[in-house]
């Protein structure tokens, strides 16, 4: 089991670093498309940035799931649970941000993309409290 936690860990590790990461290439990315007026090397980063940590993603929550039905779902798992649902959320609507930005609409603030990426760092200082103190 725990070969299944590590392989959990360093997914979520590399997810985040996608969701953190992300809607702040975002601003620039809307910044380099002024300059140029085309899909530049940013973009292109940020894009493979968000289809590599996509797969990352579908390990985390799978070795996740298997993770709390080996525990037996205790309630803090069922709250870590939603919250991560919510994270979950919030990148697949930066998936949708992304998607838009291929085609160089780009309606978002900076001050949006930066309250947006603000709200991912609260909800994972949320998810570890649940998983560190295990509140329930």
């Amino acid at each position: 089991m725990d070969w299944v936690k590590i392989i959990h860990l360093l997914c979520v590790m590399g997810w985040m670093t996608s969701i953190f990461a992300v809607p702040r290439a975002l601003i620039y990315w809307r910044r380099e498309w002024d300059r140029i007026g085309e899909f530049g090397p940013l973009g292109d980063l940020t894009v493979r940035l968000y289809r590599f940590s996509a797969g990352l993603a579908v390990i985390a929550l799978g070795t996740g799931l298997w993770l709390g039905w080996f525990w037996g779902w205790p309630v803090w798992v069922h709250v870590k649970l939603a919250l991560v649902a919510l994270l979950a959320a919030h990148y697949l609507w930066t998936g949708h941000l992304v998607l838009r930005a291929r085609k160089g609409q780009f309606g978002e603030s900076d001050t949006y993309l930066r309250v947006f990426n603000e709200i991912s760092v609260i909800g994972t200082i949320a998810i570890l409290w649940v998983v560190v103190v295990k509140p329930f």
